[in-house]
């Protein structure tokens, strides 16, 4: 056999053998210097990208905005795990007065957030009104996957902070709740900007009639699952094998039939999280459930981050000044006043509600709606929008995970009053 073809590279298994390194390097280099929970999204991202440029062998990535259904595939995947994996961490939803804080980054902080960074979008970058309200769709929500050094522990370990409680919280439920504010772009990209024409079905279905679906197919689901998990059969539950699949299975089938129900998945899972943690609270299969999810949701994570990394050099190629204006204005300026004014009067201490006001990680769950948008339309800003979102993502891991660690060290000690 000819030397040459002994040593003949795939450039499949140097697209292996290149995530391995990186996933492998993230991990580890941040532990070289800090004892802290390595900060690894940003280091993905940015080794990704390095590897794209100077390693000729790597196949190509598919572009997200020629070809975004895998993209959406893959970040729908990883939402749907990381979402009923944060409502599983809550140990105790009482006493409710815990909920205020999230409930007004949902209702007041979340809304806010959309309208700024639309505006933003009209007026900075030149983007046309459906684009600008997509934009502030796709960035409203925090990620639920990157976000879990700021949320509370896995289940049973109690030391809910109101803090990582509100974050945990605000996770689980904001990718759900931005879809009506995707819609309403696609809407408006379709049918233009009279209201007469599609508001009141848009509130009604996309709106009201989606969320309640949601919310009712994730409590069913959890119910169902429950009795399967840990009733029957007596004496020999499905519990007791401390296996995660069956749970899996029962969460991919809840989001499938609430989106077949045209209700909204991503609500449907979270609710399924908080729900099935309430039953048998204290058996330690919901540890093991927990455990099992978070590593499926890391390793689908870490696929998508090296790959965003590695199509990062194409999107910042339509990169703009007021590009970089605009996400800054985002990370620093939107998200923190608009944390800051949904969270007045909730009972948060000041230094407990800057942290929450601050740290809302945008991510995964930015590429999936970005994407589901691309597949179902096609936009006039398209390309600006994909570049402007790639440089909020990494802005974002690189601010969060380089200091999240020193702002939770610093979380008062007081609790909601």
């Amino acid at each position: 056999m000819p030397l040459e073809s002994f040593f003949s590279f795939s450039s499949y298994h140097v697209a292996l053998t290149t995530v391995g390194i990186i996933v492998i390097l993230s991990r580890w280099l941040p532990r070289v210097v800090s004892r802290r929970e390595p900060a690894a999204a940003p280091l993905m991202i940015l080794l990704g990208a390095a590897a794209a440029l100077l390693i000729p062998a790597l196949p190509s990535v598919p572009d997200p905005r020629q070809t975004p259904l895998p993209w959406e595939l893959v970040s729908e995947m990883a939402i749907i795990i990381a979402l009923f994996g944060t409502g599983l961490r809550i140990d105790s939803l009482r006493p409710w007065k815990r909920w205020m804080p999230a409930l007004r980054m949902l209702g007041i902080a979340m809304p806010l957030s959309i309208l700024a960074v639309a505006l933003s979008g009209l007026h900075l970058a030149g983007l046309t009104l459906a684009g600008a309200i997509l934009l502030g769709a796709v960035l409203a929500p925090t990620d639920p996957v990157l976000a879990a050094d700021v949320q509370v522990g896995p289940p049973h370990e109690g030391a809910e902070h109101p803090v990582r409680f509100t974050l945990t919280t605000e996770a689980a439920l904001n990718d759900g709740l931005a879809f009506p504010f995707v819609y309403l772009g696609l809407v408006i990209a379709s049918q233009g900007i009279n209201v007469g024409d599609w508001g009141m079905e848009w509130l009604l279905r996309d709106v009201l009639y989606r969320i309640l679906v949601g919310a009712f197919m994730g409590w069913a689901g959890a119910r169902a699952l429950g009795h399967v998990l840990f009733v029957v059969p007596r004496g020999s539950t499905l519990a007791e094998t401390g296996s995660g699949v069956i749970a899996l299975a029962g969460v991919l089938l809840c989001y499938g039939s609430t989106e077949l129900m045209e209700g909204y998945g991503f609500i449907a899972v979270a609710v399924m999280g908080l729900t099935l943690r309430r039953i048998e609270a204290d058996h330690r299969f919901h540890r093991s459930l927990h455990d099992f999810s978070e590593s499926l949701e890391h390793a689908l994570s870490a696929i998508l981050l090296v790959a965003l990394g590695a199509v990062m050099p194409m999107l910042f190629i339509e990169l703009e000044w007021p590009h970089v204006f605009m996400a800054l204005i985002l990370l620093l300026v939107i998200r923190p006043i608009s944390g800051w004014l949904g969270l007045l009067g909730s009972g948060l201490a000041h230094r407990d509600r800057a942290v929450v006001s601050l740290y809302g990680v945008r991510g995964i769950g930015s590429i999936y709606y970005l994407c589901y948008a691309g597949h179902h339309m096609e936009f006039v800003n398209e390309a600006q929008l994909w570049s402007l979102v790639a440089l909020v993502i990494l802005l974002s891991t690189i601010i969060h995970g380089f200091t999240v660690g020193w702002a939770m060290d610093r979380l008062s000690d007081e609790s909601l009053k």
